[in-house]
């Protein structure tokens, strides 16, 4: 593989990384907003972390039909760094709805106790 080979694959793997720790972050967040009782933020937080997930995703579907396409893709630890941040945001969005569902019910039992403690 050439340098420049090298160095655009880094730079693509590095916006990989960045794509998920964006939305992973994003999703954090929208969790964190829930807790509050913010849902329309926390809604907006997801949509957002969405947007970052779904432009890393692009950049794994590319590499993955270039390596399917007969041009192999250097596996090192950049890479697998690369798929390990990927694959636990998506584990973060597939658990988020559920999360914040249960925050929803939680803010309301808090409620709920809150109004037989004061009566």
């Amino acid at each position: 593989m050439l340098t420049n080979d090298v160095e655009e694959l880094q730079m693509r793997v590095f916006g990989l990384i960045s794509g998920a720790g964006e939305a992973k972050s994003n999703f954090y967040e929208a969790l964190e907003m829930a807790r509050l009782g913010k849902y329309d933020e926390a809604e907006q937080c997801k949509k957002n972390g969405q947007q970052a997930l779904k432009q890393a995703h692009r950049v794994q579907t590319d590499l993955i039909t270039e390596e399917a396409s007969g041009n192999k893709t250097e596996v090192g630890i950049l890479m697998v760094h690369a798929q390990d941040h990927l694959m636990n945001t998506i584990l973060v969005k597939e658990l988020l709805d559920q999360l914040i569902t249960m925050q929803k019910e939680i803010n309301v039992l808090k409620q709920q106790l809150e109004v037989v403690k004061h009566g």
